[in-house]
Order: C-alpha cells, then structure tokens, then sequence
C-alpha cells in the first residue's frame, strides 16, 4: 500500500511539473485546462461500449441512413478543413517538412497551426459517434479491438499533444491523417446512399492500404528527425513510433484476414471497412446489397417462369 502511495504522490508531482512546460498558448481553450473532460467523455465510450449492446439486445436495429450521411460528409468538411488550415499555416510559416521545432509564439501562423491541431484533437473525439452508431444499429460483432484501441487512444493521446506540442512536426501527421479521413468518411457517406451508389465503391480495400503507407511514412519522418538530432522533443518521436508499430500490427493483421486469407469469392459480401476494421461502413452494410440483389434475381426467375 505504500508504495501504491509513493507512486501515487510521485505521478501528481510528475504531472504539476509537466504543467510548467505546456504551452501556455492553450491553456484556456476548451477542454485543454485538465484532462478530466477528455478523460471523461472517453470512459463514457467505454461504459457505452458495455451498456449499448445491453440496452439494443432486445430492440430492433436503427436504420439511420440519413443521419450517417449527414455525420460522414460532415467529417469530410471537418478533416478537410483541418487539412488545409495545416497545409496553408505550414507554408505561410515556411515549415520544414523534415525537421521542425516548435514554436510557442503568438505569431498568426503558429496560432493558426495550433488552432488546427486542436480541432484535430476535437475530430477524434467525434469519431466516437462511429462506434455509437455501429451499436445502435447492433452491428456489435463490427466494434473490434483495433476499432476501439484507435479511437480511444487517439483522443487522449492528442490532449496531451495539443497540451504540450501543438505546432512544429506536429503538423505532418494530422496533415496526413485528416486528408486520409477526408477519403474515408467521403466513402462512408457514399455508401450510406445504399447499393445503387456502393456498387461504384471499389476501392475500399485501398483505404486500409493508404492507411498503412501512413503509419511507415510516420515511423521514418520521426527516425530521421531523431537520427538527424532534430530539436523536436525526442519523447514526443519515440511515442509516435511506438504508437505506429502497433497500428501497423493490428492493420496489417486486419488487412491480412480480410483481404489475402478470405477466399476471392468471399471479398464481393465483404463488408466495407470503416477505419481499417472489418466491419460494415457506417453508413450501410454491404452484404444488404447482395441480399437485395439476390432477391431481385428471384423475383425475376419467378416473372419468367409465370
């Protein structure tokens, strides 16, 4: 008990002194004071991953097609924008694409980088509503390991970004992120319109793929910035790599059971994945199509046969 007590005490003193190297810039902006909020909101995903299969047990799926349409070209709007706040803050602050530090200045182009870095962090926390609406639709067998451990992680993990490096080399990842959702969440929202506009959807598979060439591309942007002695904060590099290797684990895994272990004919029921887990889109589950479609296909014979 008392070195639970040491530990305890030491953890506090660790995180006030951590405090006096945030970014100060920040401080008052919502949900950067504490980590509570961000804390909270994701054990209340938790407790929801528990409860929501509870509660839809015996309750008929929502459909909510229109919601998820609106939801899915909403991210597109809300990544896209972060995109090109990054990109254009980046040139105008005539950043380094392989070396940059931080600055905590109150120039209008740090700040402007800054701001888009928390609406990133913002983002992840809505990306939430992915895996509530994957329940309430009680496509629960969808809401898989990697699922859940990539939108837990990112939301709290980016607090303590944004909370202490919000600006420098930060950019190039959530560049590269949110561009890659700008596509994800257009083919989500596509697909929600249903099957006559998801047999147009062919390049699902590719979206994991992108995925993957990110998590490399981070691995070596943070070596060589590491290597080349790259006055970023070296913590900050080791976590990304760390945090990448298992994402290209887990992917890759996903990748491998879905696409080269299942047999060829399998991939056209295949669901359609939804930030690179085997699952229906969020939208509209394929294999609804290849039922709809076998159903045509009946009532057509039977036309012919009369």
């Amino acid at each position: 008990m008392e070195v639970l007590t040491h530990f305890m005490n030491d953890t506090v003193e660790f995180y006030r002194w951590s405090l006096t190297i945030a970014d100060k810039r920040v401080e008052k902006w919502p949900m950067m004071s504490s980590p509570t909020p961000t804390l909270a909101i994701s054990c209340l995903y938790l407790l929801f991953l528990w409860a929501g299969p509870k509660y839809m047990q015996n309750r008929e799926p929502f459909q909510l097609r229109k919601t998820l349409i609106v939801y899915n070209f909403s991210m597109v709007i809300l990544n896209f924008y972060i995109a090109k706040e990054l990109l254009l803050g980046a040139r105008a602050a005539r950043y380094s694409y392989l070396c940059q530090p931080v600055s905590y200045s109150n120039d209008v182009n740090e700040v402007r980088i800054a701001s888009a870095l928390w609406w990133y962090y913002i983002s992840k926390g809505v990306e939430y509503l992915d895996t509530v609406f994957f329940i309430l639709r009680k496509k629960i067998n969808q809401v898989s390991f990697l699922h859940v451990y990539h939108h837990c992680t990112m939301f709290i993990l980016w607090w303590i970004g944004i909370k202490w490096v919000p600006g420098g080399q930060s950019f190039f990842g959530a560049g590269i992120n949110s561009s890659i959702h700008v596509l994800m969440y257009g083919y989500y929202g596509l697909a929600a319109f249903g099957p006559n506009i998801q047999k147009f959807l062919w390049w699902k598979k590719y979206l994991t793929i992108i995925q993957m060439i990110q998590f490399h591309v981070t691995i070596g942007h943070a070596g060589h910035s590491l290597y080349t002695g790259c006055p970023f904060p070296a913590w900050m590099q080791w976590a990304l790599i760390g945090y990448a290797v298992t994402f290209i684990i887990l992917f890759g895994n996903f990748y491998y059971q879905t696409y080269r272990r299942t047999p060829r004919s399998a991939h056209k029921a295949a669901k359609p994945v939804t930030n690179g887990v085997s699952m229906a889109t969020n939208g509209y589950n394929k294999q609804q199509e290849v039922e709809e479609n076998g159903q045509k296909q009946q009532k057509k014979g039977r036309a012919k046969r009369e």
